[in-house]
């Protein structure tokens, strides 16, 4: 008898891969994909969101084909902070913009002095990010590229485009636009009154509530697909629906975002300015999130030490947690000899590290080295938990995501934090469990 199925596509900014529930929501089947890039028409690197859909197709026909199973529902978890643009004819209009995409400075200081910096940050709950506000991606276009901007009649969040593609059905879901986008008021519960003013408001479909989804008759058989959800907050919805009790998730991956959904408090201007902003969850209430870019920084990091040492990509997985290093640092014996490269966030690691240059040369092996990376990381990452817990009374930590499996960070988390319970989910609570529960 075919089993009855969920398959959620999660599609983050490092890994694409795909999932299979059952009925009970246990996974049953996940494969990762190696799909191209491409680069947009400035010759900078981003997805090929046709590649993307290629696969997204072949693989679900691959599941209507196979007599062992029951495909009852699709839904989707991708990355933020990148819109999908349509031409009249719901044909692609741009490129994919990679969120990375320098934003030009000349652009920022024009948007800055017309809507103000402070205030509109604090009301849109977000720094100013550049493409990563994925609201100033449409102000971009507006005036650096007229042309394409003009060809431009619908614009949707990239989980609610792989939804269209499917269903033909143009929405907006309140994940994705709640994920720094600029483009929410929080204060109003809608969109900021700049959004209208540059013409950008109908260019958005309708909101629609984050479980809805639509009947979709493919392949002579009918299944549901969801409208999709933004990937961090996907993995925080799995936790809502089964954790009663007050908590923080911090989701890893290559962004490591901290997550607090049981505080009452505003945001303040020091905390923006440490990259610590607001998402809605998908019942449209505000999440005080602490991101910071520390995938990202460990994937540079690695790159440095495999080079240096000569080591194979995947030889950091082999390590243990040497406990002379601990009882270093709980001896004050290690100081400031790690300094991040790539993560950005200057404010917050002012808060941690005075300015030194890191040059791991200077350690007697990979191993030592690949201490002192993890070390800082971590003393990153309880920075970042501080920041969104705020003086929220909770006690509960959930870390999920690509770093449970980190021996040496979930260690030193606990070891920085003891007065928290900090638990590594290997459970699936993950986004694709989130975007799959989410749709039952």
């Amino acid at each position: 008898m075919a089993r009855v199925v969920t398959a959620v596509f999660d599609i983050g900014k490092t890994n694409k891969k795909y999932f299979l529930f059952n009925e009970e929501l246990e996974e049953i089947r996940h494969e990762y994909a190696d799909l191209p890039m491409t680069t947009d028409e400035d010759g900078f690197p981003c997805d090929d969101p046709i590649a993307i859909v290629d696969w997204v197709k072949m693989t679900i026909d691959g599941i209507l084909g196979n007599p062992d199973f029951d495909l009852r529902a699709v839904n989707f978890s991708t990355y933020g902070a990148t819109l999908v643009h349509l031409d009249g004819h719901g044909q692609l209009a741009t490129p994919l913009y990679n969120y990375l995409k320098p934003f030009p400075s000349e652009l920022a200081s024009r948007f800055q002095s017309t809507y103000g910096a402070a205030k509109h940050d604090l009301v849109t709950a977000s720094p100013f990010l550049g493409m990563l506000n994925s609201g100033l991606q449409l102000y971009w276009l507006k005036y650096e590229k007229p042309e394409l901007f003009r060809k431009i009649r619908h614009t949707l969040h990239f989980p609610q485009y792989l939804s269209y593609v499917l269903t033909g059905k143009m929405v907006t879901e309140p994940t994705s636009v709640g994920c720094h986008t600029k483009l929410w008021d929080f204060t109003r519960s809608d969109y900021h009154p700049w959004v209208i003013e540059e013409g950008f408001r109908d260019l958005f479909p309708e909101m629609v509530r984050t479980p809805t989804s639509f009947k979709v008759t493919r392949k002579g058989k009918t299944f549901r697909v969801g409208v999709g959800i933004h990937d961090s907050s996907s993995a925080l919805a799995a936790y809502l629906m089964r954790t009663p009790d007050p908590f923080l998730l911090v989701s890893t991956g290559t962004w490591s975002i901290s997550m607090n959904p049981f505080t009452e408090e505003n945001l303040t201007l020091d905390e923006l300015e440490r990259d610590c902003l607001n998402y809605l969850t998908p019942a449209g209430n505000p999440v005080k999130a602490s991101r910071l870019f520390l995938g990202h920084e460990l994937d540079h990091q690695l790159k440095t030490l495999n080079r240096l040492f000569d080591r194979d990509t995947k030889y950091y997985k082999q390590i243990r947690l040497n406990q002379s290093f601990l009882r270093a640092i709980e001896a004050g014996a290690v100081d400031n000899l790690y300094y991040p490269e790539v993560l950005g966030n200057e404010k917050l690691v002012a808060d941690v590290f005075r300015p030194v240059k890191w040059d791991p040369q200077g350690c007697a092996s990979y191993e030592e080295a690949y201490h002192h990376v993890i070390w800082g990381i971590v003393r990153l990452q309880v920075a970042s938990i501080r920041l969104a817990l705020g003086s929220s009374p909770l006690k509960k930590v959930f870390v999920d995501g690509g770093f449970v499996d980190n021996e040496l960070y979930i260690t030193l988390l606990k070891h920085f934090l003891p007065d928290l319970s900090i638990e590594a989910s290997h459970a699936p609570l993950g986004s694709a469990y989130g975007a799959a529960a989410i749709i039952q």
